[in-house]
C-alpha cells in the first residue's frame, strides 16, 4: 500500500514543477511587460500561483488514483501503458493551452478562457491573425513543452506504480478513497467558504503579476463553467438598489428639454446612410484626438469638415463585441459575448431593422469571412437583406489574410452606393479589414505595423470620400465613421486603462448642416438612440443607448474587459477587477463607490438582461 500512496503523491507532485515553470516562461516571453518586475515579484507569482497549480494538479491525480483502486483488484502491467496514453493526451493539451495563451496575451490582455473556442468556430480566420514566425515559435514551444512533460512521467513517475498485488485488498480500498478525499482539497481550493477560482491568485496592484500567476488550464476550465448561467451572475444589489441605480443612468430626466445641446444636426430626417465600422481605429493614434502625429492625416482633414464626437468609448475590445454594441445599442460583456448565442442575438433590437421598417433597404460588406464568430447569422437577424463577404471576390483579390485589402473594398464600396442614385432610402454598413492584426498592408509608410496598417486605411478613406463627394449620392447621404474597438498602443497601455477605449466617431456628408465637434462623454452604444433621434424615430427599444445630444440624460461612458468593466463620467474613472474584487484604476486617486456602484449595476442589468433573452 505504501508504494502506491508514493505514486500517487509523487503523479501530484511532479504536476507542481511543470505548471511553475510556466510563470517565468510566461513573464519572459511579455518581457516589455515584466522588465520592471523585482525579483520577488517573479517569486511571488511562482508561489501564489501555486495555489490554482494545486489544484490542476489535483484534477489530473484523479485518474492514476483510479488506476490505483483498479490494481488493488486487478493489478498487472496494462495499468502502466494505459497511463501512459493518459499522460501523453494531457501532456498535448496542457502543452497547447499553454503555447496557445501565452501567444494570445499579447492581443488580448487576459489568460485563455472560452472566448478561444468561439473563434475557433472558424479556424482559418482565427490563424489568419497569427504571422508564420509567431506560428513557428508557437509550435516549438508546444512541442518541447509536451515531450519535457511526456518524458519526466513516463521516465520517472509511471515505473513507480506497483504491479505486484495487495494483502489486504478491502482495507486497501478505503485507504485509497480516503485519499481521493484529500485529494479534493486541493482541487476544492482549501477548506475555506471560497472555492477555487482565478482571483485567489491576485496579490498585486500589477495586473500583469496577477494574470501571471494564474494557470491558463485552470482559466480555461472556469470560464467554461460560467457560459450558460447569466443571469445568476454579477448580483452586486438587491433587485431594488440595482434598479435606483440603472434608471439615474438610462432614463431620461423629465425636466430637461431632450435638445437642450442645440439644433438638430442634419439637413433632412431621411438622408441614406453608410456606416463606416473602422477595425481596431484607437483614438491614440489620431492626431485630431491627441492621438500619434502623421498617422491618420486624411482623418484629420476630415474631422474639420464634419461633426467629431471627441469622448466616445468603445464598450470592449473584439469586434464580435463592437459591432453589437454600434449597431444594437446593447453593451459589451466581460466573460462572453451574445454574439455567441444567435437564439438571444436576434432578439435584440438593432439600427438596420428599425430603419428597414421605415423603408429602407440595409445591405453589409465586409472584405474577410462573414462566417466568423457567427456574423453572417447575426447581420441577417439583423435586418440586412444583403451581405457581400470575401466569397464575392475572385481569388486575385484576397490579398491578406483575411480577405480583401481595404483599398479593393472601398473601390466596390464606391461602384454599390454610386449605382443606388435612384434608389429608395439605404443603410449600408461596411467593416473594414487591414487594421487586423497582423496588420499587413499592402504599402510601408510607417515603421510600427499596426499604425502603418492605420495609415494604410486612412488613406483609402480619403480617397473614397474625395470621390463620393463628386457624385449626386452626397447630397443626401450621412456617412458615419466609428470604430468597432481600440487597440492596445502604445504598448505599454494597460486593458483596462481608458485610453484602450477611446476611439474616433464622425458623422460626414452632405447631410450634416454644419462641422462641429461634440463633447459630451458617451459610448457606441449611443450611437442607436442619437441617431434615431435625429431621424425623428423612436429608440425606446434601445433600453442601454442614451441620445449623446440630450442634456436630459447623464454623460457616461462603460466599458468591459476580461471579468472588469470601466466607468467614465465627469467626475473621473474608476475601472473595477470582477475577480479580485477591488477597483484596478481611480482617477482622481480618490476611491469613487458612486462611480464603482454604477458600473456594477449595468454589469448586473446587463446579464440579467442577457439570460432573459
Amino acid at each position: 500500500m505504501t508504494k502506491r500512496l508514493l505514486f500517487i503523491f509523487a503523479v501530484f507532485v511532479a504536476w507542481l514543477p511543470v505548471f511553475t515553470i510556466q510563470k517565468p516562461v510566461f513573464m519572459l516571453y511579455h518581457k516589455a511587460l515584466a522588465w520592471e518586475c523585482a525579483f520577488m515579484d517573479w517569486i511571488n507569482v511562482a508561489l501564489h500561483g501555486l495555489k490554482l497549480d494545486c489544484t490542476i494538479a489535483g484534477y489530473l491525480t484523479v485518474i492514476p488514483l483510479l488506476c490505483i483502486l483498479i490494481s488493488v483488484w486487478f493489478p498487472g502491467g496494462y495499468l502502466r501503458k494505459v497511463l501512459t496514453v493518459y499522460v501523453g493526451i494531457m501532456a498535448v493539451l496542457v502543452a497547447a493551452i499553454f503555447a496557445v495563451d501565452v501567444a494570445l496575451y499579447t492581443f488580448w490582455g487576459f489568460r485563455m478562457d472560452a472566448t478561444i473556442f468561439f473563434y475557433m468556430k472558424s479556424p482559418s480566420d482565427a490563424m489568419a491573425s497569427i504571422s508564420v514566425g509567431l506560428f513557428i515559435r508557437q509550435l516549438v514551444l508546444f512541442i518541447v513543452y509536451a515531450f519535457v512533460i511526456f518524458r519526466l512521467f513516463s521516465r520517472y513517475i509511471i515505473p513507480l506504480l506497483p504491479d505486484t498485488p495487495v494483502k489486504k485488498p478491502i482495507l486497501n480500498t478505503f485507504a485509497f478513497l480516503f485519499t481521493g478525499g484529500i485529494l479534493f482539497l486541493p482541487i476544492r481550493g482549501g477548506v475555506t467558504t471560497s472555492t477555487a477560482n482565478v482571483g485567489m491568485v491576485y496579490f498585486s496592484n500589477n495586473q500583469f503579476l496577477n494574470h501571471s500567476a494564474i494557470n491558463p488550464v485552470f482559466s480555461l476550465m472556469a470560464s467554461l463553467s460560467k457560459q450558460q448561467d447569466f443571469a445568476s451572475q454579477f448580483n452586486f444589489f438587491p433587485e431594488d438598489e440595482r434598479k435606483e441605480f440603472v434608471e439615474s443612468l438610462l432614463t431620461p430626466n423629465k425636466n430637461i428639454q431632450p435638445l437642450s445641446t442645440g439644433d438638430m444636426l442634419l439637413t433632412t430626417k431621411r438622408p441614406n446612410i453608410l456606416f463606416i465600422i473602422l477595425e481596431s481605429f484607437t483614438a491614440n493614434a489620431i492626431e485630431t484626438l491627441g492621438g500619434t502625429a502623421g498617422v491618420t492625416p486624411n482623418l484629420n482633414r476630415l474631422c474639420e469638415e464634419g461633426i467629431l464626437f471627441t469622448n466616445l468609448y468603445a464598450n470592449s475590445f473584439r469586434t464580435d463585441r463592437g459591432l453589437v454594441a454600434i449597431l444594437n445599442g446593447y453593451p459589451a460583456q466581460p466573460t462572453t459575448s451574445i454574439m455567441k448565442y444567435p437564439a438571444k442575438s436576434q432578439t435584440l433590437p438593432s439600427i438596420s431593422k428599425t430603419l428597414v421598417n421605415e423603408g429602407y433597404t440595409a445591405d453589409m460588406l465586409y472584405g474577410g469571412d462573414i462566417n466568423f464568430t457567427n456574423m453572417q447569422s447575426y447581420f441577417y437577424s439583423a435586418g440586412y437583406s444583403s451581405i457581400v463577404a470575401d466569397r464575392d471576390f475572385p481569388l486575385s483579390d484576397r490579398l491578406s489574410k483575411w480577405g480583401v485589402n481595404d483599398d479593393i473594398a472601398f473601390a466596390y464600396l464606391y461602384n454599390s452606393i454610386t449605382k443606388k442614385e435612384k434608389e429608395k432610402r439605404w443603410l449600408s454598413t461596411f467593416l473594414t479589414l487591414s487594421s487586423h492584426e497582423p496588420f499587413e498592408a499592402p504599402f510601408q509608410r510607417l515603421d510600427n505595423p499596426f499604425l502603418n496598417s492605420v495609415a494604410f486605411t486612412d488613406s483609402c478613406i480619403g480617397s473614397f470620400i474625395d470621390k463620393i463627394k463628386t457624385t449626386p449620392v452626397w447630397n443626401d447621404l450621412l456617412v458615419i465613421m466609428v470604430a468597432d474597438h481600440g487597440f492596445r498602443y502604445p504598448d505599454n497601455l494597460k486593458e483596462y486603462e481608458p485610453a484602450r477605449y477611446h476611439i474616433p466617431m464622425l458623422w460626414l456628408g452632405g447631410a450634416i448642416k454644419e462641422a462641429g465637434k461634440i463633447t459630451t462623454i458617451g459610448n457606441q452604444t449611443d450611437l442607436a438612440a442619437t441617431l434615431l433621434n435625429q431621424l425623428d424615430i423612436p429608440h425606446q427599444a434601445f433600453t442601454f443607448s442614451k441620445n449623446s445630444l440630450s442634456l436630459s440624460y447623464p454623460a457616461y461612458a462603460f466599458y468591459t474587459y476580461h471579468n472588469g468593466f470601466g466607468f467614465i463620467d465627469n467626475t473621473g474613472v474608476s475601472a473595477y477587477d470582477n475577480e479580485s474584487n477591488k477597483p484596478l484604476l481611480e482617477n482622481p486617486k480618490e476611491e469613487s463607490r458612486e462611480r464603482i456602484n454604477k458600473g456594477k449595476a449595468l454589469l448586473q442589468t446587463l446579464y440579467d438582461d442577457l439570460g432573459n433573452r
